[in-house]
């Protein structure tokens, strides 16, 4: 007997049976109903363990989206206006100066032509970097040396290492995927006068039933901790294996409080409270943030220039092909360029997938997961 769903889930159980996942749920909503849930594969390979759906996956930078909704109620109450100079409430940040182009040197610099907004910190448009993706740059080396990501930093450390480095452009002129979500959850313990878990434990995670979000896993639910997995070839996501990597971002990563609780990418959680979060950013009856403010939290950025970029207030926005016609995707990624947990939702559809996988994915392309050559037999079942 076929389902409507049988496509997505001969599709996702090749993803695993051909050794480019470990194992994978997702969770399809029609409006706020879920109408499918399917897991397969495991939650521990060499252990033989099955993957479940109350299994802990490292969300990675969709806790980027939480941050957002945590910024947006403080907007809501009034707190804080998402065009507020940051040095209204960070003063480190104050009279910035920025790389001139073609620098070699950090100090080759002048002064940023505007400070950096509330708002060019949540669209990721304020010239902060992420020291990550451009190996080699002035700034991939900077932020490495002077230690930005290190986890063991608190929030208020990594501000004011922040403070002592250029931007890489001035605000509001380009995009650039950064740290600034981490400075937002700075922002949101200095306006909130409470440490950022406290937040998201009070604002979200209780109100919305999400038990097992956090930025660690207790002894008690160690359990259910996904194994966590890289591709055998970093470099080229289309080769099939994968090797154990539960050292990954670093060692104990999420089984001890840190001392940083990373707005852009600390948190821990489930497909069950990651269902919960989506239906709590739907339009109709009870939800977490004003309809016009979820509006906002998905329109795409305009910068200087007047050009548009695919970045909202949280979200990626973008267009897809479904059933041979556009449609308007509004979605986020977990881990750096695709991979570990998936949110795309279609509005103007009512429609919505979350899907998770404890991989840590190096490069992708638009979709659930990597787009990889797939057999014979599966290719018709995607199309």
């Amino acid at each position: 007997m076929t389902s409507d769903f049988d496509a997505l889930h001969l599709a996702m159980r090749a993803e695993v049976d051909q050794q480019f996942l470990p194992g994978v749920s997702t969770a399809l909503m029609r409006g706020r109903e879920v109408v499918d849930l399917f897991c397969y594969g495991f939650a521990d390979k060499e252990a033989g363990i099955p993957l479940r759906e109350d299994h802990i996956f490292r969300v990675f930078s969709n806790t980027k989206l939480l941050t957002s909704c945590a910024l947006m109620m403080l907007w809501e109450e009034g707190r804080i206006r998402l065009d507020d100079p940051i040095e209204i409430y960070l003063p480190e940040l104050a009279r910035r100066q920025v790389l001139r182009p073609g620098a070699t040197r950090l100090d080759d610099t002048e002064p940023a032509k505007s400070s950096i907004t509330v708002r060019h910190l949540m669209t990721h448009t304020s010239g902060l970097s992420y020291g990550v993706f451009d190996p080699g740059s002035l700034q991939y080396t900077a932020y490495n040396e002077l230690g930005v990501m290190n986890p063991t930093k608190t929030l208020a450390d990594m501000v004011t290492t922040l403070s002592v480095l250029p931007l890489s452009f001035h605000p509001g002129t380009r995009w650039e995927y950064s740290v600034a979500t981490d400075v937002i959850a700075r922002l949101i313990e200095v306006v909130s006068g409470k440490t950022f878990g406290e937040v998201l434990s009070s604002r979200i995670f209780e109100p919305l039933g999400m038990v097992d979000t956090d930025f660690w896993v207790p002894e008690s639910k160690r359990n259910r901790l996904c194994a966590l997995y890289v591709g055998a070839n970093l470099m080229d996501p289309t080769k099939p294996g994968l090797v154990r990597a539960d050292s990954t971002p670093y060692p104990d990563a999420y089984l001890r409080k840190p001392a940083r609780e990373s707005g852009g990418g600390g948190l821990v959680s489930t497909l069950g409270d990651t269902i919960r979060l989506i239906q709590s950013l739907l339009r109709d009856g009870q939800s977490l943030l004003k309809a016009e403010t979820i509006t906002s939290l998905q329109t795409p950025t305009r910068l200087a220039s007047g050009a548009s970029t695919t970045y909202a207030l949280g979200w990626t926005v973008g267009s897809v092909q479904l059933a041979g016609r556009p449609a308007r995707m509004v979605s986020h990624r977990g881990s750096p360029r695709g991979g570990t947990v998936s949110l795309l939702t279609f509005p103007d559809l009512g429609l919505a997938i979350a899907a998770a996988a404890a991989v840590y994915v190096s490069d992708v392309k638009d979709g659930l997961f990597p787009e990889r050559p797939v057999s014979a037999g599966t290719a018709h079942d995607r199309s």
